[in-house]
């Protein structure tokens, strides 16, 4: 009689859409190139995976591909992780790989972090004792802060792969850690968690894997008893949240305004922006939403001095009077008040400095608001600049605004505009 199969791996792979083992196969290769490391596997080792005995992948790439595919530890796959006991020369071994590993990281980043900081990372790794050195943890912060400045300008795809090294490396340490230093690194772990659950969702992928990366940040911000990093990220997930599922939204947005976390004002007025979003899209009276927004402005009146933000810095730091306009104009798209979205929408455009992304973002809304308006050559000819910021770094947010907007101009299919648009976004790249 023949063993059983690993059935946590197939069970898995199946209610991700993938029905075969050619399937998992193809969505590796898929997931190895958004993290910046394409590689192929072969459907006899998605068939060795399945197997009675899956064994624990032996390559770091590997683990972190089926992790970032599947969104959850491969325990939960099925695999077995080695045996915590080893004896003198598997530690030596285990020491040395960590060691090289981590050392390997201090190369990766040398860009981000510098040559001073390049040569107190390998000072710190030389000797494992030194890993609770506090100067290391501000060189892990600078590296994020950088990897997030990075992600600004070349997108998601490209700043994942150092978002996800630095969790690595972030967990490797924690355990070898005095406990005041530990909670040092958990913290900016929380905060790089969320960076690349917030990576992981900008370019594409799916949003169990997202969820995951969210859930680690709750996690750790939990440990670390930091209250408003546990609210900032509920707020993240509400602004994760998928459109038809305006009643979890809602819930995640009212839980980081008003749970028992307090948010710094700048971010409480995001969060209840974003809880005025999710009430237009349950279909809430306008005077709900609009004394919701009334609330969040009287919050970022309360606040101190906008500062430069970071993602390591004071959380929504840069949030301003500018964004909030503009996302409360995305509550008016939500709540069928389209002409009013178009007219906030430019009106805080023209006088915002935005960066980016959040520019492609909010032209990217501005176009869907002129195609419900009833101005289908305006919407296109917005959605065609917005296409020209997003298209090249890959900003997948706005991709998505754009491919919405897209749908709701199908009834004008045939005017030149609209057919431009249409035509340059089937050409993109998947």
């Amino acid at each position: 009689m023949s063993r059983p199969g690993n059935s946590k791996f197939a069970d898995a792979r199946r209610r991700l859409g993938w029905h075969s083992q050619s399937d998992v196969a193809n969505a590796y290769e898929a997931h190895s190139a958004l993290l910046g490391e394409p590689a192929t596997i072969t459907v006899r080792q998605v068939r060795r995976w399945e197997s009675a005995d899956p064994g624990w992948p032996k390559q770091r790439m590997t683990r972190r591909v089926l992790e970032s595919m599947f969104g959850v530890p491969l325990a939960e796959l099925g695999f077995i992780p080695p045996a915590s006991g080893k004896n003198s020369v598997d530690q030596e071994e285990e020491s040395m790989r960590r060691r090289s590993f981590l050392g390997g990281f201090v190369v990766g980043a040398a860009p981000l972090l510098g040559p001073t900081g390049q040569g107190r990372l390998a000072a710190a790794l030389a000797n494992a004792r030194r890993y609770s050195d506090h100067a290391l943890v501000g060189h892990l912060r600078s590296a994020l802060d950088e990897a997030a400045r990075s992600d600004g300008r070349t997108g998601p795809r490209q700043a994942l792969p150092t978002a996800l090294e630095l969790l690595t490396v972030i967990d490797e340490l924690a355990r070898d850690t005095r406990s005041s230093v530990r909670r040092e690194l958990l913290m900016v772990g929380a905060r790089a968690a969320e960076f690349t659950a917030f990576l992981h969702r900008d370019a594409g992928a799916p949003p169990q894997v997202t969820l995951y990366f969210h859930d680690r940040a709750i996690e750790w911000a939990s440990i670390t008893g930091d209250g408003p990093m546990h609210a900032y990220v509920l707020l993240r997930k509400a602004q994760a949240a998928d459109r038809g599922d305006a009643a979890r939204m809602l819930d995640l947005a009212h839980a980081a305004a008003q749970g028992p976390w307090r948010l710094p004002p700048r971010a409480r007025a995001e969060a209840l922006q974003q809880e005025a979003r999710a009430l237009a899209l349950t279909g809430a009276p306008p005077q709900s939403v609009a004394r919701t927004l009334g609330q969040a402005h009287d919050a970022l009146a309360a606040a101190a001095p906008a500062e430069p933000a970071t993602c390591t810095g004071p959380l929504c730091a840069g949030y301003s009077e500018n964004r909030l306009m503009a996302q409360s104009a995305i509550c008016h798209r939500e709540a069928g008040q389209p002409q009013q979205a178009v007219t906030l929408l430019r009106q805080h455009l023209a006088e915002g400095a935005f960066a980016t992304r959040d520019r492609a973002f909010f032209t990217a809304h501005l176009a869907g608001a002129l195609a419900a308006a009833g101005q289908p050559d305006d919407a296109a000819a917005t959605g065609l600049s917005a296409l020209q910021l997003a298209a090249a770094p890959g900003f997948g947010q706005a991709l998505g605004e754009l491919r919405r907007t897209a749908g709701d101009l199908r009834p004008y299919a045939r005017r030149p505009a609209v057919r431009e648009l249409r035509r340059a976004l089937t050409s993109l790249p998947v």
